[in-house]
């Protein structure tokens, strides 16, 4: 009998995100009945607004609901998008440069195969989110990683960016405040980057879904707000999950010009059409509506955030580089390596994060996830017992 063809080798080709499959594990262990405290998961713990459920539970009594809609988004929603836009990142936009996705990794497919041409090559901060790598692979561009570590408080220079240019270079990835450091770039290192940029032709690509979620009186200026003639050549891409603790609901958007918004929509059409429509009118709720409660989110992880810096300082041999935005910490955890801790002696963060799981039952994911080795992220958005008590444990571990 003839074999069968081969599967997809693109798709083959492609890794599981390393920060769900750390986070599946965990929760396999949990329900199994072992005290594993996680780190690993990007999700707020606290319940979604109730006035949000509430505009979801109205719209389901709307029978206009239960149809399809526009491919590209409710055009209500659309609408509070950009005002959101113009009120966050600075940029006045039409809504018909506004398509909602479910949720921001398909804004983030989305953009990239909107941009990149088969051997493009694309700039990537690193460490960067698991899924950047993957997805310009899949639009069969070629991530060229630029790395600033702890001592640059993972912040990548103009310099640094045109030393790894070349003549197949079209586009640059830029996020800030950063998954997963936590790093924030000030206006006048934005306004660098996206002078280079311009200058060079570059599109932009740019994750603002952690912008409200900044401290210390950091400012996450948008790109297209510190070099507004940028905006012709810049993606901007968005979501309610992480400032509403919505992650489940599954609604991002992505903001461009607008040639490169139709050959997304005509993507989308294909794809996937509109998102669900109780969703939608959820996130629509969640933009217009108070931001009083967003703002306690946003005030308990600055508590956390202040927490558990300190805490993991006191660890001998872990350098923490404070973050400014979003719900992580990064720790340089090099000074751990190649030491015996009962029994193991690691040589990688990857090594580590095992033995952490296995040895303190607590879940962290390891710097090979986002770029090179040496690294951990800890997700700050738990409960403070459970934060507290999961750093005490690797406290005693390390001791």
């Amino acid at each position: 009998m003839t074999s069968r063809a081969p599967l997809s080798r693109k798709l083959s080709a492609i890794a599981e995100s390393a920060t769900l499959k750390v986070d599946a594990k965990a929760k396999a262990l949990q329900a199994a009945g072992r005290p594993v405290i996680s780190y690993a998961a990007g999700e707020p713990d606290f319940a979604t607004p109730q006035f949000i459920v509430d505009a979801a539970a109205e719209a389901l009594g709307d029978p206009a609901n239960f149809r399809y809609t526009p491919a590209v988004g409710l055009p209500v929603l659309r609408e509070a998008i950009a005002a959101k836009t113009l009120r966050d990142s600075g940029l006045e936009v039409e809504a018909s440069q506004v398509i909602v996705t479910n949720g921001g990794k398909q804004a983030v497919y989305q953009a990239f195969q909107t941009v990149v041409n088969p051997g493009d090559e694309v700039l990537l901060p690193a460490p960067y989110w698991t899924t950047y790598p993957e997805a310009i692979a899949l639009a069969d561009g070629v991530p060229v990683e630029v790395f600033a570590g702890a001592d640059q408080e993972y912040k990548v220079t103009v310099d640094q960016l045109e030393a790894a240019r070349t003549d197949r270079t079209t586009t640059l990835v830029f996020v800030s405040p950063s998954n997963p450091t936590g790093a924030v770039y000030t206006p006048e290192e934005t306004k660098a980057i996206g002078d280079w940029a311009l200058a060079h032709g570059l599109w932009v690509i740019t994750d603002e879904i952690y912008q409200n979620l900044v401290y210390d009186g950091a400012h996450a200026a948008s790109i297209v707000e510190a070099v507004p003639d940028l905006a012709g050549q810049t993606i901007l891409l968005n979501g309610v999950a992480k400032t509403y603790a919505m992650t489940g609901w599954r609604v991002g958007w992505m903001v461009g010009p607008a040639d490169a918004i139709k050959v997304a929509a005509n993507l989308q059409s294909h794809l996937s059409s509109n998102v669900n429509n109780i969703a939608q009118r959820a996130a629509l709720a969640a933009l217009s509506g108070p931001q009083d409660e967003a703002e306690g989110f946003r005030l308990a992880f600055d508590r956390r955030r202040r927490l558990i810096v300190s805490e993991l300082a006191k660890i001998p041999g872990v350098s923490v580089p404070e973050p400014l935005g979003a719900f992580y910490v990064y720790p340089d955890v090099t000074g751990l390596l190649g030491r015996e801790w009962r029994g193991t002696t690691p040589t990688t963060s990857l090594e580590l994060a095992d033995l952490i799981l296995e040895e303190a039952e607590v879940a962290v994911v390891p710097g090979e996830a986002f770029g090179p080795s040496g690294y951990l992220r800890l997700s700050y958005a738990l409960g403070d017992d459970q934060l507290l008590e999961g750093v005490q444990r690797l406290q005693r571990l390390f001791a």
